[in-house]
């Protein structure tokens, strides 16, 4: 598992979508301050759920989006992905790869996916938990993380311990167990309290449920009465409805019967009309003879008129001569206007042969361009490839040469490197043997300085521990002065008198000396006894005298102040029956033997001022205090007149009050006042001591803090001198060892240099290979090109040509077809008119010779029409005779059609009366039904049934049922009744409106209440097993817990120590436990002490020591629990290049198990790196990231 991808979206400085792609190994983040390096590791905290704002360096979450600079707006949101490979299946979910995102908006929302899917910021976190990564953040090293392992508390280190080893998870799974038995406490109470509440309620409900279950008897019988009742009107209507149907039927057949005779007398009429039709035909044919007829007459008349009045006319006629142009000129003009068309017919027919001539000649010049066109664009793709080939030749054998020079240069800087390595590791070595001597030498000195130093250090450590004791002692009183200053005035203004008391010490009246309780002692302890006994005056005021107290009282009663308790302090009370009563109480107080602090008379525990004490005295005289009501009891029976309990209870032989828990009485308050202000100035008094204490305290810390820093100093100076020696000796030991892997590490890669080499080698001789190939094809493509184009533009040329020659033969034969439509016609149009005038003159001549005959014709057509005319009138006469007699037979047919028309119309009358009738019977039938569909609709809202069911189940053929007495013989059926079941229905509602109001879900609430009551006794059962099962869980977690943290405790010890004594050679470290025998809450401490010290406390250490001390706790948890990935930000910044050789060694070995991400200005940091990312700061304010691997640096 490891990260595969970072990408961030107005993060911060990353105003744009910024991807980082992260090796399985060693990724180092560098590049100038303010940059924005830190900001990828901020990125990977938020996105894995980091909700502290601080913990993101900044004041609020809304401070990760980025706010805007001077060149760029601001964004309004700010957008994390992080993904990471889990094909090791190191997260438990089932995917290779998992893509973790946050979204933040400026409005305040957040969004978080996983793989896409929304999820929870918890979800999140128990995901990674599983890994070893939670929300404490330890496999994130951020700035200042060291400085917070160094002076974090014990409990806080172990924190680190157990986020390693993944215990957070059981713990939260604890915690969660114990809010549950938390809360499901609180349920178990309510619970028991529900079930209390529901015996409680079953009792009334029971009684409602006696009264429902009655009336649900009496329903039953208004039900079955209405029911039999509403099915015996159900069932007349039903009888109505067939009665109807019947009387329909009959009906039905009278119409059919009419409906027959209409047909009859229909086709009768038909009949008759149908002769009358046929007769009509013929007295029509006679009629038209007739009228042809006497039209002939007329016009035989008239035609011999006329025709010899045209025989007179045209024996009189004249003859006519032509006038005019002759025809043989009109037929010399038609054949001169023929020739003129015939030669522009000719020049048209040669226009349009010239016309597709030039058209020919135009296709022809369009296919040879198109063709020319067409091989010219094929050449210049041929050559176009042929020089991209070349060029992408040409640079690739550019970069393979560039690539081999620079691989042969590099191969010589790497052997230079490998023999300067191996004469640095002589050197080192032949120097490490030298300082090694020198440092057992130093070894061996003195330490007693290194003694008093300690001695120093635990007598400073006393002081500070003496100041600390005083200060907290002083806090501590501080504030017990000011809880009994607070108490007092609390309890100071529940003393302040109320009500009708309060208005008379406020009016300051004549006689009025105060309130009782400013006047009264008590003993301590006794005071609820004691205000018991005083029955109210307690809480009153004390008046001088008996006219003091009329006037108080008279006042108080005119202004409606309310109740007073008034204590007369002259009282002039008589002395023997108070003697008589107090001499029997302390006899019964005798009698009983009970001791001081379970009895006392009243008069020893009350005492008051001179001006109170006779008044109080005979007030309380007789009076026993004690402890409880068996006292009480006890005192009574010796004779005691009268007994007061702490408990505030009261008892007389003839009276006893009491009973009630009461607030504090006014006399507890007030002694609980007075011991407040008591207690107040013993706690002051206790601050002035303190002061002077923590005074001393401080002088003495101040004494051991100079003793320690002279030692210190001292001690630091011989500590120097031995760390210069140990320094350098690491230096040399770390060069040593940097040499040879530097010799190493070159001899590998010159190996894979030269294997380089002949690869790119190979290459290049392939590349040359092909250029040659290339450049040995023909050249003569681009002159082939160029003598096309040549042609191509001639060719062009000629089409422009040919089609503007189209053009102007197009127009030319339009010019010669207009004319020719304007001259065609022109000679038939003479050739007609020459027609026209001789046959004028022929038909002139011709109807000469007609007339001449027409006359002749006249005078015989005059003749004949008189013959004519004779034979016509005979004719006319038969006809008129004929059409008389048959115009005679049609009058008797209409009258036989009118008198079957009048019978037809008759029996249609009937039919539309009868339809009336049927109108009228539909209606009275749909009203039938209507009531008989209302009556089964209310059988159906009211009763629950269709009508058929309510007739078959109540019908009045039906027996009613008599209801069977308990223990009595069942009656027989009863047949039904309507006015019976009217009264049993009445009597029914009677019963039932006598019941009072019914509750209807008594029943139901009933039976769910005992339901409920049943539920919630066995919820009480699940709660308390479930009670023990979570404390079985919260068991069996401690137990994980302890097993996986005593396991995980030991490893991390073991590894640290192994890890600091490589940090500091020679040095000792361990961690111990503030609690071994508390695995579960024990804390962690570190006890460091670098080779050449005798200190162990971390305070003292330097500040690269205290660096190298938290890397080696961190390394330690990494060694001991690894996880997926470690980020480390500047880790390394503060130690010198020995120290950092050591922690480079380490990182060397975390990337066995772990992927690691450092931010470093550190460059032999980067030179372990199998990548790098350069982080930059553009004009604008935004950041940007160039990434390089190392690997593909080196090939």
């Amino acid at each position: 598992m490891h990260l595969k991808t970072l990408t961030l979206r107005g993060f911060k400085s990353f105003a744009t979508a910024t991807t980082l792609h992260f090796e399985p190994g060693i990724n180092c983040v560098v590049g100038p301050n303010g940059s924005g390096k830190s900001n990828v590791v901020d990125a990977l905290a938020w996105v894995m759920g980091e909700q502290g704002a601080k913990n993101l360096r900044g004041g609020a979450m809304a401070d990760v989006i980025f706010a805007g600079t001077a060149k760029r707006p601001a964004l309004g949101r700010a957008e994390v992905t992080l993904t990471i490979d889990n094909s090791d299946g190191a997260l438990p979910i089932d995917y290779s790869e998992v893509t973790i995102s946050r979204t933040l908006f400026r409005t305040g929302g957040s969004e978080y996916a996983i793989n896409g899917t929304a999820c929870r910021l918890l979800d999140i976190q128990e995901l990674l938990s599983d890994s070893g990564m939670g929300k404490e953040m330890h496999v994130i090293i951020g700035q200042g993380k060291l400085d917070e392992v160094l002076t974090a508390t014990p409990e806080d280190r172990r924190g680190f311990i157990e986020e390693a080893a993944g215990v957070l998870k059981h713990r939260r799974r604890k915690e969660k167990a114990l809010r549950k038995l938390e809360s499901m406490q609180g349920n178990l109470t309510r619970i028991e309290d529900l079930a209390a509440e529901l015996r409680r309620q079953l009792g009334p409900l029971a009684r409602q449920a006696a009264t429902a279950r009655r009336a649900q008897v009496i329903q039953a019988e208004v039900f079955d009465a209405r029911a039999r009742i509403l099915a015996d009107d159900v069932a007349q209507a039903q009888a109505r409805l067939q009665a109807q149907a019947v009387d329909e039927e009959k009906f039905a057949a009278q119409r059919e019967q009419l409906a027959h005779k209409l047909a009859e007398a229909r086709a009768e009429v038909a009949r008759l009309q149908a002769e009358a039709d046929a007769a009509s035909p013929h007295i029509a044919a006679l009629t038209e003879d007739w009228q042809r007829l006497s039209s002939l007459v007329e016009r035989f008349r008239s035609l011999g008129q006329l025709a010899m009045e045209r025989q007179r006319s045209l024996t009189q006629a004249a003859p006519n001569t032509h006038r005019g142009e002759s025809p043989e000129s009109i037929r010399q003009r038609a054949q001169q206007a023929r020739l003129e068309e015939e030669a522009l017919a000719k020049e048209v027919r040669d226009a349009e042969d010239a016309l597709h001539a030039v058209i020919a000649q135009r296709e022809r010049a369009e296919a040879r361009e198109a063709e020319l066109t067409e091989q010219l664009a094929g050449i210049n793709r041929t050559l176009a490839d042929r020089r991209e080939t070349a060029a992408r030749l040409s640079g690739k054998i550019a970069t393979a040469t560039s690539r081999i020079e620079a691989l042969t240069a590099e191969r010589e800087r790497v052997l230079a490197a490998v023999a300067g390595a191996e004469e640095r590791a002589a050197q080192a070595e032949t120097q490490v043997i030298e300082l090694e001597q020198q440092a057992v030498a130093h070894a061996d000195g003195d330490d007693s300085l290194s003694i008093s130093h300690e001695e120093a250090a635990r007598s400073q450590q006393e002081a500070r521990d003496a100041v600390e004791h005083a200060r907290q002692a002083l806090v501590e009183a501080q504030a017990a002065v000011v809880e009994w200053r607070t108490k007092a005035d609390t309890l100071e203004l529940s003393l302040e008198p109320q009500d009708a008391t309060a208005w008379l010490v406020g009016e300051h009246r004549a006689g009025v000396q105060g309130l009782v309780r400013d006047a009264v002692k008590i003993s301590a302890g006794w005071e609820a006894a004691a205000e018991a006994a005083l029955a109210g005056v307690a809480e009153g005021a004390i008046v001088k005298d008996v006219g003091a107290a009329v006037d108080a009282l008279r006042a108080a009663r005119q202004v409606g102040a309310g109740h007073l308790e008034l204590l007369v302090a002259d009282a002039h009370t008589a002395s023997d029956p108070a003697t008589s009563r107090e001499a029997k109480a302390s006899e019964a107080l005798n009698v009983c033997g009970l001791a001081a602090d379970q009895a006392r008379l009243a008069t020893d525990v009350i005492t008051g001022e001179s001006t109170t004490a006779d008044a109080l005295r005979a007030l309380v005289a007789g009076t026993v205090l004690c402890i409880d009501l068996a006292a009480a009891q006890q005192l009574l029976d010796a004779g005691a007149p009268a007994v007061a309990t702490m408990a505030g209870d009261v008892l007389t032989p003839s009276h006893a009050w009491g009973g009630e828990v009461q607030a504090a009485a006014i006399l507890s308050r007030q002694a609980a006042y007075d011991d407040a202000r008591t207690q107040q100035e013993k706690a002051q008094q206790q601050v002035e001591e303190y002061e002077i204490d923590l005074d001393n305290a401080r002088a003495r810390a101040e004494v051991a803090e100079q003793e320690f820093n002279s030692l210190a100093a001292e001690l630091s100076a011989r500590d120097s001198q031995l760390a210069a020696v140990t320094a350098q000796l690491g230096v040399l030991r770390q060069s040593v060892a940097a040499a040879h892997q530097e010799v190493e590490r070159n001899s590998q890669r010159a190996d894979h240099i030269d294997a380089d080499l002949t690869a790119r080698s190979t290459e290049l001789d392939t590349l040359r290979e092909q250029q040659d190939q290339l450049d040995a094809e023909p050249e003569d493509l681009a002159a082939r090109a160029s003598q096309l184009a040549t042609e191509q533009t001639s060719a062009h040329k000629a089409t422009v040509a040919a089609r503007s020659d189209e053009t102007e033969a197009r127009l030319k034969l339009r010019t010669r077809e207009e004319r020719l439509r304007a001259s065609s016609g022109k000679s038939d149009a003479l050739e007609n008119q020459a027609k026209a005038v001789e046959a004028r003159i022929a038909q002139e001549e011709r109807q000469a010779a007609r007339r001449a005959d027409a006359a002749q014709i006249a005078d015989r057509v005059a003749a004949d029409a008189h013959a004519a005319l004779a034979a016509t009138q005979e004719l006319l006469a038969a006809v008129t005779s004929e059409r008389h007699e048959a115009e005679a037979q049609r009058s008797t047919r209409e009258t036989e059609l009118s008198a079957a028309r009048r019978y037809f119309e008759r029996l249609q009358a009937e039919d539309r009366e009868l339809g009336d009738v049927a109108h009228r019977q539909e209606l009275a039938l749909a009203e039938q039904r209507l009531k008989y569909d209302q009556l089964a609709e209310r059988a159906i809202s009211d009763l629950g049934m269709s009508a058929e069911v309510l007739v078959a189940e109540f019908g009045p053929h039906l027996p009613i049922k008599q209801p069977v007495e308990e223990g009595k013989e069942p009656k027989p059926d009863i047949p039904f009744v309507r006015a019976e079941q009217e009264k049993r229905l009445a009597k029914a509602e009677r019963d039932l409106s006598r019941l009072g109001k019914i509750n209807p879900l008594a029943l139901e609430e009933h039976a769910a209440l005992e339901e409920r009551q049943r539920y919630l006794t066995e919820q009480l059962e699940d709660l308390r097993r479930s009670r023990a099962d979570l404390l079985g869980i919260v068991k069996e977690i401690d137990e994980r817990v302890e097993e996986v943290m005593t396991s995980a405790l030991a490893d991390v010890a073991r590894e640290f120590e192994s890890t600091f004594a490589r940090l500091f050679p020679g040095g000792k470290g361990k961690l111990t436990l503030t609690d071994p025998d508390d695995v579960l809450t024990t804390g962690v401490d570190i006890e460091a002490r670098p080779p050449g010290k005798r200190v162990k406390r971390l305070s003292l250490l330097s500040g690269g020591e205290r660096s190298l001390t938290a890397i080696a706790f961190l390394v330690a948890i990494f060694k001991a629990r690894p996880s997926p990935f470690y980020v480390m930000d500047e880790v390394e910044a503060a130690l010198d290049d020995t120290n950092l050789s050591r922690l480079l060694g380490l990182f060397e070995e975390l990337q066995d198990n772990s992927q690691l991400l450092i931010i470093t200005h550190q460059k032999r940091t980067m030179e372990i790196a199998d990548a790098l990312y350069g982080v930059a700061m553009r004009e604008d304010g935004v950041t940007t990231v160039i990434s390089q691997r190392v690997k593909d640096l080196a090939t």
